[in-house]
């Protein structure tokens, strides 16, 4: 019970995700559903103490906000350094290696979340003994199917190597450019497994196509429901990864905002916060924050791209836009289709990539342009649309800083998810069983959240520390603020 004398379930930690958080589901006198929130415990703090530092660390330093997507911090404030010091036009082998890293980043982490932490769900059922549900009883079930998981997942880790120097924080992108090249040894390694990794991706694709399929009734409304959409997108309106400008739709395709460049994100985008959280709400300024919120992402970027140039994933959203008639589906679970679609299209751009010899080229660094004391750059995380906004004064020490990262945008949707799916499988439930509150886990797994990465408190963060007797009595309190 809470002070309210409400019927209180917490589910802490939420398991299987990147980072910390916790959902608290508040049950009325009927046994229904009052309030779901999903909470997100952890206080990220990067854009204040990154204040004072020069500007040159960025990439190198937001980077450690997170060891599982460090590749896309990395590359995004490696794109705003480009804009401070006037280098956003990179030579073609510091554009094509970042695209790799990029590409071997979103490889990787679709990988990791796809084998690892979602598909105990799809292969046992959501109410699966919570023992078996899990990555070794994947191994033990389908050891074949955890080993191509593992396999994939290295092999982006090698490109990861390969381009930034290390697997985790690497240091490859620097302002203006990259400070290394590919050489043909690393290149003709890499080559040897490329087709593996094209087969292996299509078969993980066939596996979440499959199991949205054969259970689309199900998945249709589960912890689903209408919302916008966001993205970059490439001129031309094709799914690009690294670069574009900012489109969003409507859960009908009507097109909210296009081609809006980052800079101008703060023209259509604001944040609201709300006092249980230390995440944002982003919403789109034109709708208001009722009903401009987003979902970003994998099912986002196939939901407001045209095409993808890439052939075989290109196949794959056509099949998948075929069953909307190429409207933008609102189906949470179709995020791990959706994430296949894109692990397909990342190795095939890999595969594409690592027969350019621009990769061998010497001219790694972009001349300085204009100098800026303020940029936007924005990229596609494996998670969504991540925003990274900088200041910086005449000392080249950054002065503000900003970072909107996907799973911040994806607030509000997970929230909603959580509420969906406790007011169709706890409402009026006679027992609250573990299988069940998994429901609730499998809906915020969809999204793949980075919890570590999403989180931050607006003005101060005071301390409370509180001596608790065993019967739950408060016997002292201290403060700091």
């Amino acid at each position: 019970m809470n002070a309210n004398g409400q019927k209180q379930i917490v589910i802490e930690p939420v398991t299987r995700v990147e980072g910390h958080g916790k959902v608290t589901i508040l049950m009325d006198d009927d046994n229904r559903v009052a309030q779901a929130r999903l909470h997100i415990v952890e206080f990220r703090g990067f854009e204040r103490f990154i204040q004072g530092r020069p500007f040159w660390e960025l990439p190198v330093l937001v980077q450690r906000l997170c060891g599982i997507c460090p590749v896309s911090h990395h590359l995004c404030a490696a794109k705003a350094i480009d804009g401070i010091v006037g280098a956003e036009r990179l030579t073609p082998t510091g554009e094509k290696m970042r695209r790799l890293m990029h590409y071997g980043q979103m490889f990787q982490s679709h990988a990791l979340h796809f084998f690892h932490l979602a598909s105990p769900d799809l292969l046992f059922g959501f109410d699966a003994p919570v023992e078996q549900r899990n990555v070794v009883g994947v191994i033990r079930a389908h050891p074949e199917l955890a080993r191509q998981g593992v396999m994939m997942r290295k092999y982006g880790q090698e490109i990861i190597k390969a381009t930034a120097g290390k697997k985790v924080h690497g240091t490859g992108a620097i302002p203006g450019g990259i400070n290394k090249n590919l050489s043909v040894a690393e290149r003709d390694a890499l080559l040897q497994e490329i087709e593996q990794m094209v087969e292996w991706s299509a078969s993980a694709l066939k596996i979440a196509r499959d199991y949205t399929l054969d259970n689309l009734e199900r998945v249709s409304g589960f912890g689903s429901f209408d919302s916008n959409h966001l993205s970059i997108v490439r001129d031309d309106g094709a799914m690009d990864l690294y670069h574009g400008q900012l489109r969003a739709v409507d859960a009908q395709g009507g097109t909210i905002i296009d081609q809006v460049p980052p800079g101008d994100y703060i023209d259509v985008i604001a944040e609201e916060v709300r006092s249980w959280t230390y995440m944002k709400f982003p919403f789109l300024k034109a709708l208001g924050p009722e009903e401009g919120w987003y979902r970003v992402g994998p099912l986002a970027r196939i939901n407001t791209c045209d095409f993808i140039d890439s052939p075989e994933a290109e196949a794959a959203r056509q099949e998948f836009k075929s069953l909307t008639d190429g409207k933008p589906s609102n189906v949470t679970m179709a995020y791990h289709w959706t994430r296949m679609i894109e692990a397909l299209h990342s190795i095939e751009k890999i595969r594409e990539l690592l027969h350019d010899r621009d990769l061998q080229g010497d001219d790694l660094v972009a001349p300085p342009g204009e100098r800026r004391e303020e940029y936007v750059a924005m990229i596609e995380a494996p998670r969504g649309t991540l925003t990274h906004h900088y200041r910086v004064d005449e000392n080249d020490q950054v002065t503000m800083a900003n970072l909107i990262v996907s799973t911040t945008c994806n607030n509000e949707a997970m929230n909603q998810t959580v509420r969906s799916i406790a007011d169709d499988h706890l409402s009026g439930a006679p027992e609250i069983t573990e299988a069940l509150l998994n429901n609730i886990e499998v809906g915020i797994r969809a999204y793949d959240p980075c919890l570590s990465c999403a989180t931050h408190a607006l003005g101060e963060m005071p301390l409370e520390v509180k001596l608790i007797d065993p019967e739950g009595r408060t016997l002292d309190r201290r403060t700091k603020e």
